[in-house]
């Protein structure tokens, strides 16, 4: 074994899987709670899905729980989302359940992954492409890139449909609001878990022709309450973003 074969290894599969998507079906940008559910019921429908993250770690929010507290809270309305994943979960009362966010960020990866989702991490989406009116695919280059304010040109994506599971900023959204395609971004509004559940579901839609937006990316877009350490509004977020995009894909 020579130093030279292990890097020939890495950087071979590397771009050869930048190679194979290079055209997707969805582009998923965050890969958190809401973007890696989404992913993972598009790949089981047949989409061909990749998830681009600026961070170096996957599942947002999760990891810190609440106040670094590792434990999330998840509703009855979710609870089925759990069991697809083999997420262990103990009941609290009033329909809710209390769960180690260590083993949902890591669950929800791995099953994401295996069910044939690319995740490629490290990789900032700058840019959106939209040609006719409708958003169809995105602009990609390195976050060490991004971070350092380096003049380096991206490279494209292209895609059918793309999902803005950015969080709290909807940070691909701002690329239409700046360029006037979008009216407002309000932002989200002060905490409400319950309402906030309920809207995170309510408002995950396409906002754009070609664009979706999911869990708190979704809020910021309506102006809908922020929702604190419960999930399951994010899970049922990306599932309800998946089914209608298949079905949409399904259409064509």
């Amino acid at each position: 074994m020579r130093d030279v074969e292990i890097s020939r290894a890495i950087v071979e599969a590397y771009f050869n899987d930048i190679l194979q998507n290079l055209q997707l079906d969805v582009a998923i940008v965050g890969a958190g709670p809401s973007g890696m559910v989404a992913g993972y019921y598009l790949a089981k429908g047949g989409a061909k899905v990749a998830i681009f993250e600026k961070k170096l770690s996957v599942g947002g929010g999760i990891w810190g729980g609440a106040m670094g507290f590792n434990r999330v809270v998840v509703q009855e309305s979710a609870r089925e989302i759990l069991d697809e994943f083999g997420v262990d979960y103990k009941p609290v009362g009033n329909g809710l359940y209390v769960l180690d966010s260590i083993e949902l960020a890591s669950t929800l990866a791995s099953k994401t992954v295996k069910a044939g989702v690319k995740i490629f991490n490290m990789v900032e989406v700058e840019d959106l492409v939209v040609k006719d009116g409708r958003v169809s695919g995105i602009v990609v280059n390195w976050t060490p890139v991004k971070m350092t304010n380096l003049h380096v040109d991206p490279l494209t994506v292209e895609a059918k449909f793309v999902v803005d599971s950015t969080g709290h900023g909807a940070q691909i959204s701002q690329h239409l609001l700046k360029r006037g395609l979008l009216k407002s971004i309000p932002g989200e509004g002060p905490m409400w878990a319950e309402k906030g559940e309920e809207l995170t579901v309510e408002h995950t839609k396409e906002v754009f022709p070609g664009l979706y937006a999911t869990g708190m990316a979704a809020n910021a877009l309506s102006g809908a309450p922020r929702m604190g350490p419960i999930f399951g509004g994010m899970l049922l977020s990306g599932r309800k973003a998946a089914l209608e995009i298949l079905g949409k894909l399904g259409g064509e």
